[in-house]
């Protein structure tokens, strides 16, 4: 069976990847968190209330996924959506998951 467009495994793997990164509901709230800014790992983790060890795990994933960036600034971390994934244009926001493209509304 022939690839269409000719996709390469190492694509279909990433885009995998980053659905997978999202599909989960913390991580999903922090990537709607971080829609209104830039945040460190207390602060994601005082409006998720939850434990600043598994904000840690779940932001470890979305960098892993390239959907967050990070900026250290002293002994802070700060988290930021990542301008490659996350593209906003005439009010309208979505996210590029390698090959697949998801709208916020």
């Amino acid at each position: 069976m022939s690839k269409k467009k000719g996709m390469k495994d190492s694509s279909v793997e990433a885009t995998s990847r980053m659905l997978k990164a999202v599909a989960d509901l913390d991580r999903l709230k922090i990537i709607n968190y971080l829609r209104a800014g830039t945040k460190n790992v207390g602060e994601l983790a005082h409006l998720l209330n939850a434990e600043i060890v598994n904000v840690s795990h779940h932001l470890g994933v979305l960098r892993e996924a390239k959907l967050v960036t990070t900026k250290k600034d002293g002994r802070f971390v700060y988290y930021s959506l990542n301008p490659d994934a996350y593209k906003t244009s005439g009010g309208s926001e979505s996210f590029v998951l390698g090959f697949c493209r998801l709208e916020i509304r």
